[in-house]
């Protein structure tokens, strides 16, 4: 239900399966990434105190974003800092994909919609490099 992307002990991306369903608050990434993934299940009644956000300076070296698929079929490809392909996962609707660091191709499988929530601003073309995808033939895909 929860699948770990790992490079040498190096965090790359987390998938939250649409199966995935535990009461309370559970977070899914550790405390010092500048994207905080977490899973909220509460009974009908529990109530959150009215709050605000309070002006903290942080600092963000990295983009790190997180995709909610609400119907259809995403292959995610994963690659290491040197854009070396390690692997692909099949998601699904429902399915929730923190994508922390290293790099990443996508192919739509089946017609999709999807949610991003990444940092910003947005820095246009500074923004990411863009490489060559692997071969489809060395895919090592999980669903």
């Amino acid at each position: 239900m929860i699948d770990t992307i790992t490079k040498d002990n190096q965090l790359l991306a987390i998938i939250i399966s649409h199966t995935f369903s535990e009461p309370g608050i559970h977070f899914f990434t550790p405390g010092e990434l500048s994207q905080q993934l977490a899973y909220m299940h509460h009974p009908a009644g529990k109530e959150i105190p009215p709050h605000v956000h309070n002006p903290v300076p942080r600092e963000v070296h990295f983009t790190q974003e997180v995709l909610f698929i609400k119907k259809g079929k995403l292959r995610v490809d994963f690659y290491d800092d040197d854009r070396v392909y390690l692997e692909s996962r099949t998601l699904v609707a429902g399915d929730t994909i923190l994508l922390a660091t290293g790099g990443h191709g996508f192919e739509v499988l089946e017609e999709l919609e999807m949610i991003e929530v990444k940092q910003g601003p947005y820095a246009g073309d500074h923004d990411k490099t863009r490489f060559e995808a692997v071969d489809k033939i060395l895919l090592k895909a999980k669903l």
